[in-house]
């Protein structure tokens, strides 16, 4: 990474995150581990606003709103989806991801928006976790990363024929939740470490636990993981998938 007058250089945080990655997949040993936090350190809220202020990305990435007209020029005559996150989107980021509630305001926005555009939630949560916290209907909510769709089950002009599921990786639900109570039980001993199971995918947050602590999460991570060879690690907002 090269530095001019300060400032990165063509670099945004897409790039260093897929360089932080692609460094798990050429590591090993002591070199993985050390990878893996410097990973979560790159992949935290607190590194990205800074790098974000560093860097070209607001500029190569401006605001939706200050382009309004030329997306209603570019959508004319199509059909515009919005596909929205849910943490950090339509909720706030928590301490504690079981108390990430949607305020009532949002939740209202939400429902006007279902009436104009199909509206679809994307989360690496487990998909009725999700549901749980929006209760709306008339949305797509696709869990696990894109594992688990479902469509409108009713109040969607949008809606077409049967209801919409999607869960392509049923075979995988065994072992996902033999690795979620592995990383429960290994990850126990670390302070603040918490260990969420959404159906397709396990999540280990770690936006509590103390940095310093890092190094011996990714361990215990990685001895889990190392187990089955046909699952990955990706990475969030102080979690791991």
């Amino acid at each position: 990474m090269e530095k001019e007058t300060g400032n990165i250089s063509n670099t945004d945080v897409t790039t260093v995150k897929k360089k932080v990655l692609q460094d798990l997949s050429i590591n090993n040993g002591g070199g993985l581990v050390n990878s893996w936090v410097n990973s979560m350190r790159a992949c935290s809220p607190t590194h990205l606003k800074s790098l974000m202020k560093q860097s070209s990305w607001l500029t190569e990435h401006p605001p939706a709103l200050d382009m309004f007209e030329e997306i209603l020029h570019v959508s004319e005559g199509k059909q515009i989806v919005m596909f929205l996150d849910y943490d950090g989107t339509l909720s706030p980021i928590v301490d504690n991801p079981d108390r990430a509630f949607m305020s009532k305001k949002m939740r209202r926005t939400l429902r006007k928006l279902a009436i104009c555009f199909p509206t679809a939630i994307v989360s690496g949560r487990c998909r009725e976790k999700v549901y749980n916290f929006v209760k709306l209907t008339e949305l797509y909510y696709a869990g696990s990363h894109g594992m688990d769709i479902k469509g409108p089950a009713q109040g969607s002009k949008y809606k077409e024929g049967k209801s919409l599921l999607c869960q392509p990786a049923t075979e995988f639900l065994a072992m996902i939740d033999e690795v979620y109570q592995k990383l429960v039980e290994k990850t126990k001993v670390t302070p603040g470490a918490n260990v969420e199971n959404n159906k397709f995918c396990a999540s280990v947050h770690f936006r509590r636990v103390d940095e310093k602590n890092w190094s011996d999460l990714a361990n215990q991570v990685g001895s889990v993981i190392k187990e089955y060879p046909k699952l990955r690690i990706t990475e969030g907002r102080k979690v791991r998938y």
